[in-house]
C-alpha cells in the first residue's frame, strides 16, 4: 500500500470509529508502528487528526480562527444556544464563555430579561448592549485573538471576585476519551477558573465538536452539569452511556 493510499485509510478509518491506534493499524498493514505514527505526525502537522498516545482522534473543526468559526455549524449552534439561554433564569449571574456558540446564547436571551452576566468576551458583551435589564461584566486581561476573549493573570484575577450560578462553557472538543478539550493552554485554564466560580457548569457543544478533540484538556466530566448538544448520533449515546447528562437541542 502507497503511503498515500495507507494515511487515506488511517483518516477513513477516523472518521468511521472516532480513534485510530497504531498498533492495530500497523498488524493489519503488516507495517511497522512507527510507519504509522510517522503518518498521523504528519496529518497532524497538516491539521487532519489530534495525535494521542498510541494513536489519533478526530481532529475538531471548531479550533479555526473566530472569523472561520463564524460560518461553522450556524443552524446547530443556535440549537444549542436556544437551550442554553432557558438555563438563564431571572434574577441569576450567569457567566458566559467566549466563542461563537456563546455569541448565539447572549443573541439568545430574551430581551426583557433581569441577570447579571459576567463574560470575557468583547463581543459577548457588545452583544448585550441592547438587553438594557442584564447588567454585563466584562473581565479584563490580554486578548486572546484567536478565541476574541481575555485570559491570563489579569482575568484570572478578576475572576475570583465572581460567584455565579451557571457557567455556559464553549470547548472544541468532545471526546469520550479525551474529554473537554481546547486548543490552547492559557484558554483552557481561564475556563477553568470560571468552572470554579459556578454552582453549575454547562457545555455547549453543537454537533460537530463530538467525537473530536484538541491539545489541552479542560475539566472532566464529572465536574460539568451536562453537556447540551444537537447532536443524536453515536457521539451523543457514548457520553451518555458514561452517566454525562445531555440536554438535547
Amino acid at each position: 500500500m502507497l503511503v498515500g493510499e495507507r494515511r487515506e485509510l488511517l483518516l477513513a478509518r477516523l472518521a468511521a470509529e472516532g480513534k485510530v491506534l497504531a498498533k492495530d493499524v500497523a498488524a493489519e498493514l503488516g507495517v511497522s508502528e512507527d510507519s504509522i505514527r510517522r503518518d498521523l505526525r504528519d496529518l497532524a502537522t497538516a491539521g487532519l487528526c489530534q495525535r494521542v498516545y498510541g494513536g489519533a482522534l478526530p481532529v475538531s473543526p471548531a479550533v479555526a480562527d473566530y472569523a472561520g468559526r463564524t460560518a461553522i455549524a450556524t443552524a446547530g449552534k443556535d440549537r444549542v444556544a436556544a437551550v442554553a439561554a432557558g438555563l438563564v433564569r431571572p434574577g441569576s449571574t450567569v457567566i458566559l464563555d467566549g466563542g461563537t456558540t456563546t455569541l448565539a446564547v447572549a443573541k439568545a436571551l430574551p430581551r426583557d430579561l433581569e441577570a447579571t452576566v459576567v463574560t470575557h468576551s468583547p463581543t459577548v458583551a457588545v452583544a448585550l448592549l441592547e438587553h438594557r435589564g442584564v447588567e454585563v461584566f466584562l473581565l479584563g486581561g490580554r486578548l486572546f485573538r484567536h478565541s476574541a476573549v481575555t485570559c491570563g493573570a489579569a482575568a484570572a484575577e478578576a475572576a475570583q471576585a465572581i460567584s455565579a450560578d451557571v457557567f455556559l462553557l464553549g470547548v472544541t472538543g468532545v471526546h469520550p476519551e479525551a474529554g473537554l478539550t481546547t486548543g490552547d493552554a492559557e484558554e483552557a485554564a481561564m475556563k477553568r477558573t470560571l468552572a470554579r466560580r459556578a454552582a453549575d457548569t454547562y457545555v455547549l457543544a453543537s454537533a460537530e465538536k463530538l467525537g473530536a478533540a484538541s491539545r489541552f484538556t479542560v475539566l472532566p466530566f464529572a465536574d460539568v452539569a451536562g453537556v447540551i448538544t444537537d447532536s443524536a448520533d453515536r457521539h451523543a449515546q457514548e457520553l451518555a452511556d458514561l452517566g454525562v447528562p445531555i440536554l438535547r437541542a
